[in-house]
């Protein structure tokens, strides 16, 4: 039995002004339920109908982020609350900017030889037939700050290239070009300094995207995920490599596509992720003996002070 510390009165902050406001409107009210459950004084916030300085004028103590995407998972609400001084959960300002920037977390992963797919990055005046011929098709095009694979192609003609790309930039001035690899989708989750048990991804399409995350109903989620045991470890250890040389703090999530050789191939960070019933940290966490509710008053208690 986990001994319920006294964590004040918390703000469950959901929704905001980014592209995933939907999903953080779901994943804040489970956290919500959750914490209510485990009799915690906690409370719905809104960054996109209240102004964050309301927080101390209602007199919350703590913040549990529960906000995806821009405006919530790149550093600035971060910013906000070491401004006023209260203690929220996830990674602080720089951690949480920069995994939420796709194309710098890769450079520095590069930079450690944490294995990520080849890339470059793309504007209107770019060469498109030369990095399809550099990469090689097909290939993954994708804004670089977005998350939920908002803006995200699979291209498989020359063709193509352009649309994708102006789908993306519709999204962020960055766009990346991405080597695709084929293989097994995963993910790692991260719980303080514990790698919790991989969770290995099935869809009905080519994709892993927003349809398939959210709304298909045949995606289908394995976890155990099925990858060999000292693959796994290897893998899971590497995943906190990568959780750590961000920055990043209490809990993340690393997304990775392990090809036909066994080799992981690191996608990106997740500073806040998903609490929906579709969402791959509960999935894992239950595997290791933790239930949602512990869950989540576990992230609540790893909560970042500056």
């Amino acid at each position: 039995m986990m001994v319920m510390p006294n964590f004040g009165k918390v703000a469950v902050l959901l929704g905001g002004r980014s592209a995933e406001r939907t999903i953080s409107l779901k994943s804040g009210q489970a956290v919500l339920d959750a914490l209510l459950r485990k009799g915690v004084d906690a409370h719905p916030f809104d960054p996109a109908q209240l102004p964050m300085e309301a927080l101390l004028q209602q007199g919350f103590a703590r913040a549990f982020i529960a906000l995806h995407g821009r405006f919530g998972e790149d550093g600035s609400v971060q910013g906000a609350l070491d401004l006023m001084g209260m203690p929220y959960t996830g990674s602080g300002i720089l951690a949480s900017a920069l995994a939420m920037d796709k194309w710098r977390t890769k450079l520095i992963w590069q930079a450690v030889g944490i294995n990520t797919p080849r890339f470059t990055v793309m504007d209107a005046q770019s060469d498109f037939e030369q990095i399809a011929d550099e990469l090689g098709l097909p290939l993954i095009v994708k804004p670089a700050r977005e998350g939920s694979t908002i803006g995200l192609s699979k291209v498989a003609t020359k063709a193509d290239l352009v649309k994708a790309y102006q789908l993306a930039a519709q999204h962020d001035a960055i766009v990346l070009a991405e080597q695709f690899i084929e293989g097994r989708e995963l993910t790692a989750a991260i719980l303080g300094d514990t790698p919790l048990p991989l969770v290995r991804i099935e869809v009905a399409g080519e994709l892993y995207d927003y349809h398939a995350k959210y709304q298909a109903n045949d995606t289908r989620y394995y976890c155990p995920s099925g990858v060999a045991e000292g693959l796994s470890q290897q893998i899971q250890t590497q995943a906190l490599q990568a959780h750590r040389i961000l920055g990043c703090e209490g809990w993340s999530r690393i997304d990775l596509i392990l090809d036909k050789n066994d080799q992981p191939f690191f996608l990106e960070a997740n500073t806040s992720p998903g609490m929906t019933d579709h969402s791959l940290v509960p999935m894992a966490a239950k595997e290791a003996g933790i239930s949602f509710e512990d869950l989540v008053v576990k992230i609540l208690a790893l909560s970042y002070v500056e």
